[in-house]
Order: C-alpha cells, then sequence, then structure tokens
C-alpha cells in the first residue's frame, strides 16, 4: 500500500470550519514548476458521467498515439487507480514517489489558513507524472466544483462540460444556474474550447454568458448532441446506460484537443478498436460474484430515480428478472425517487460508515438493512443469482472491492 499522508494530512488535520485554500494549491503548483510549461490539458466537469466523459476522451486520445495521462476520482479499489497513464493505474511504488515529491515542496510552503484538498493533489500528482514521462495530454477530472477547484488554477485548454443539474445544491450554489456558473467558470485565459452536453433551457444561456465573460469573448460553447446521426463513437461502442452521452462528449472532446493542440486525429479503425475495450466499472459493469458458480451482480453509481430505473431496465434486459438488489443512497440523495423507481422489488438498504453520510430517510417497512461492513461474497451470492448493487460511489467503490472486479485498467 503507498503511503497516503501527502494526500490527506492537511484534510485530516484540518481546524473546525476551516476551508480548502486555492492560494496554497497556487503556492505548490509554483513551488512545483507546474505554473508555467505542462501538457496541455482536458478538464472534464458536471453533475454526474465526469468519470466516463474523463475515461473516453483519455482512451480517444490514447487512440491517436497520444501518450496520456488520466485523473480521476474517487478511487473504486485503490488510490493508485486515481493516476492512469493511457489507461492504466500507476503503480503502488509510482504514487508513493509522487506523493513524496508533493510532500517535499508542501512542507516547503509557508504557515496558511486553509488546507490543501486530496481532490486537488492527486491532480497536481496526475500532472508531475505528465512531466515525468513526456506525456503528450493531461485529461483531469474536476472535483465537485469547478471556479473553487484546482482544475480552474491549472487552466484547462480544453474543457468537456456534462449535463449540469441540481446536484450539490447549497454547497456550489443555491440554484442549478448558479451550479452552472461555477462549474463554467473552471474555463480561463488558457481555455480555447469548452465543448457541453445539451443543457436545459435555463442552464444553457448561463453557460455562455459566464464562458464569454471569463475567456474575454474569445470562447463559445460547443455543442455536442449524441443524437445527431453519424456521432461518435457509434452506439454499438458507447457506454451503457445513462453513460452513453457522456461516452459522445469524451469522443469529441479528445478529437477538438487533437486538433486544436495539433495532432493528427485517431483512425476511425483504430479509435473503434480502443472503444471496444473500455471497462468502466461501477457504470452498469457486471461481475460474477467470487465463490459462486451461478450468481452476478451488475453494479451502478445510480444517485436518483432515473438512474435507478435505468439501471434496473439493463438488468432486466440482460437477465430477465433481479434477484435482489443492494441500495445506498445517503439521505442527500435522490432516496424517495430510487423507492418509486424500484417498486416491489426485494431491496437490502446499505449503511456506510463515513461519518459525514446520513442515512435517517424513512425506507419501506419490507425493506431488509445492513451495514456496509457485512458485505462479502457469500453475503451478495445468499441474496439470489441476479444482484443489482446501486447507489453511491463509496458503495459502488466498495463492491468493486467485494467482488474482485478489474480495476486497474480502463482501456487498451
Amino acid at each position: 500500500m503507498p503511503s497516503l499522508d501527502p494526500f490527506f494530512s492537511e484534510w485530516a488535520g484540518r481546524a473546525p470550519g476551516q476551508a480548502r485554500s486555492l492560494d496554497r494549491a497556487t503556492a505548490l503548483l509554483t513551488a512545483l514548476g507546474l505554473s508555467g510549461e505542462r501538457a496541455p490539458v482536458l478538464g472534464v466537469v458536471g453533475s454526474k458521467g465526469k468519470g466516463s466523459t474523463a475515461t473516453v476522451a483519455a482512451a480517444t486520445l490514447s487512440a491517436a498515439g497520444a501518450r496520456t495521462v488520466l485523473v480521476t476520482g474517487p478511487s473504486f479499489r485503490g488510490y493508485r487507480e486515481r493516476v492512469r497513464v493511457n489507461g492504466t493505474s500507476v503503480t503502488d511504488a509510482e504514487l508513493d514517489a509522487l506523493g513524496a515529491e508533493i510532500e517535499n515542496a508542501r512542507a516547503a510552503l509557508p504557515g496558511h489558513g486553509g488546507y490543501l484538498a486530496p481532490s486537488g493533489l492527486f491532480l497536481v500528482a496526475g500532472l508531475l507524472k505528465a512531466r515525468e514521462i513526456g506525456a503528450d495530454f493531461c485529461v483531469l477530472e474536476a472535483g465537485m466544483g469547478g471556479h473553487r477547484d484546482e482544475l480552474r488554477l491549472v487552466g484547462p485548454e480544453v474543457v468537456a462540460l456534462g449535463m449540469v443539474f441540481a446536484e450539490h445544491v447549497g454547497v456550489l450554489g443555491d440554484t442549478v444556474t448558479e451550479i452552472a456558473r461555477e462549474k463554467t467558470r473552471v474555463a480561463g485565459d488558457r481555455t480555447r474550447a469548452l465543448l457541453s452536453l445539451p443543457q436545459n433551457p435555463e442552464v444553457s444561456p448561463v453557460i455562455e454568458r459566464t464562458l464569454a465573460e471569463v475567456t474575454a469573448g474569445r470562447v463559445s460553447p460547443e455543442i455536442v448532441d449524441p443524437d445527431l446521426p453519424g456521432s461518435e463513437p457509434p452506439p454499438a461502442l458507447r457506454p451503457p446506460g445513462l453513460s452513453a452521452a457522456s461516452g459522445v462528449l469524451g469522443v469529441a472532446a479528445g478529437a477538438r484537443a487533437l486538433e486544436l493542440l495539433g495532432h493528427d486525429p485517431a483512425p476511425t479503425d483504430r479509435l473503434h478498436r480502443v472503444l471496444g475495450t473500455l471497462n468502466l466499472p461501477a457504470r452498469l459493469s457486471e461481475h460474477p460474484v467470487p465463490g459462486s458458480t451461478t450468481a452476478r451482480a451488475l453494479v451502478d453509481s445510480a444517485i436518483d430515480r432515473v438512474g435507478v430505473a435505468t439501471a434496473l431496465a439493463r438488468a432486466h434486459a440482460r437477465w430477465g428478472g433481479v434477484d435482489h438488489v443492494l441500495l445506498c443512497l445517503p439521505d442527500h440523495k435522490d432516496v424517495s425517487g430510487a423507492i418509486g423507481a424500484l417498486g416491489g422489488t426485494p431491496v437490502t438498504a446499505v449503511r456506510l460508515p463515513e461519518a459525514h453520510l446520513r442515512f435517517d430517510h424513512d425506507l419501506p417497512a419490507h425493506w431488509d438493512r445492513v451495514d456496509a461492513e457485512r458485505l462479502t461474497p457469500a453475503f451478495v451470492a445468499s441474496l439470489g443469482d441476479r444482484v443489482l448493487a446501486l447507489g453511491t460511489v463509496y458503495f459502488t467503490g466498495r463492491m468493486t472491492e467485494v467482488l474482485d472486479a478489474p480495476t486497474d485498467r480502463l482501456f487498451d
């Protein structure tokens, strides 16, 4: 296991009420020599689907022969998954070396009133890895924010903006339009293009106005419509379910980055071959249950009514039915919507131990309840041969560990 102190020590030792410090992150980037020349950056923001978009964008760049570093979060089975080269996780030893480089620079910074956030430090690690290997591109997934995210400090040349909706209300803004403004403001002086999925009518003009503001009118949104005939990739090569649109956005953003930065595009046959190898854990990914010859689990990070209904339909189409659903949704997710979508399906609600997550929402009386510590392959297999596991990424990451799912390689 790598040492994680360089990434989590300031966050773990933060004082009550202390906030992350972008000023401190700026100083760290400067100390590491990352504030000037670096590999071109494709940044990914949005309310949902960022990981799928970032992965497909990185696959598109790699298919063009570009050496690509990908930073996503959170991880599934280990923190080395946060930083990948051409789709494959760095080793524990490589993550240790990146952490040591960060720690040496961090120790020399002056005193501070805020902390360095773990998500931002993994982004820094990705930039360091890109410099180390002479990468052609970095694909960096933002945390929940935009303007208040370390990605904004880096200044992405290309931004991929997924759907914006009322996720993190009260944190990023009080309305969906405020959230859209926050996420769009990840763009800045270096930004040359922003590609966006079609947005709700109230969101689109906010994105356009905000982008014009932060780029001095140089950049206008480029809309990527997955329903447009001929959109790449073809439906058979898109990620399943609601991630399909993210796949189209990822290909378009990767292709635009190649074009803007003078790199040859990926040949269509090679692009399709690489996309045919995509492994997207916890995005409607199916896995055998260890120790059972018959049990299978379908895992998806669905967090609302639409996502749960989509996953349930996928399981029925694939298996002809579902024996049991494991559902893990903290109170701030769409628990009521999930209850409605699941109807009379047998369900066990899972509680996670993380202190900041609340699980007090009223649940149907006939549902079972279990603490996450009880999740084992034998427990999952006891629920039936067709188990659907749905919920927050903290839970689906835990499920990939329970199922011994492959997570180190996302594409070939």
